[in-house]
């Protein structure tokens, strides 16, 4: 790469839902040489029109959001207008070599300061490589990777409005280099342990670093349900309920587990009633 192109002002746009997120990923790029943020989105449809107002070098974009993924946001982008992508996300998706692979880089929340100067640099090579007329097909093969579905069928979901990536079959638990698959139904049940999710499967427990909010979007909710504010229950593992005089419920699962349901999660539940 030439000494001008390092010197060049990479143009960037950050979406989130979360305005904290934003801010603080903003308040970090300024941190940085050389990058602009010419505006932050909070939702998928600002993104879209900002990236075809102010055409950017580069957006972070994150996955999960409400009304538009991050991955719809890319399916509707025009080839002629389409910037590098650098996802951001609070959980570790599938298949997370298709990222290294395919999309610029991806960041996982909370973001470190390390790894969002080497995400940069990826951008600025990739800006002056000839690969960047490729990225749109790219960054949906990702999605392809990490539902495990066929190029037709993201394609239809994505027609239809539906997201393709909002029930998956499996959950990628990260542990240092390494990263366990587990098969979604065979958890038990999730409880948070401060900034972590206590993933408990047959009897085994497994640590990620998490959002209840994030983890519970990944669940399928007609089986997954949050019974307090701290623990998500597999609702096919529940055997027995017993109520409390202080109107609080216990849930036995059928691994032998005793849970606390709030009150005001009852509803929830309602159907064991």
């Amino acid at each position: 790469m030439k000494q001008n192109d390092a010197k060049q002002t990479l143009r960037a746009i950050v979406v989130d839902d979360e305005a904290l997120a934003r801010q603080g990923l903003t308040l970090r790029l300024q941190e940085l040489e050389n990058i602009e943020v010419l505006r932050d989105c909070q939702n998928g449809r600002e993104a879209l029109q900002a990236i075809a107002e102010l055409t950017p070098d580069l957006v972070f974009l994150d996955i999960q959001m409400p009304g538009m993924t991050g991955f719809e946001v890319v399916e509707r982008l025009q080839q002629d207008n389409m910037p590098m992508i650098i996802f951001v996300t609070a959980y570790d998706e599938y298949a997370v070599n298709a990222f290294e692979i395919h999309a610029v880089d991806y960041l996982l929340k909370p973001i470190e300061i390390e790894r969002l100067q080497a995400a940069v640099g990826k951008a600025r090579q990739r800006l002056h490589s000839d690969r960047g007329q490729s990225d749109k097909k790219l960054l949906l093969d990702i999605v392809i990777s990490l539902t495990g579905k066929s190029e037709q069928a993201v394609a239809e979901l994505l027609r239809n409005g539906e997201n393709p990536i909002e029930t998956c079959e499996k959950l990628a638990i990260k542990d240092g280099a390494s990263t366990t698959f587990v098969s979604i139904r065979d958890i038990d049940w999730i409880d948070a342990a401060g900034d972590y999710m206590c993933v408990h499967v047959k009897g085994d427990t497994h640590i990620m670093r998490t959002t209840m909010k994030e983890l519970e979007s990944q669940l399928d909710a007609t089986l997954f349900q949050r019974v307090h504010r701290s623990t998500i229950v597999n609702l096919d593992r529940v055997e027995k309920v017993s109520s409390h005089i202080n109107g609080e419920f216990h849930l036995t699962l059928s691994c032998g587990t005793s849970l606390k349901m709030s009150r005001s999660y009852k509803d929830k539940v309602k159907h064991f009633f």
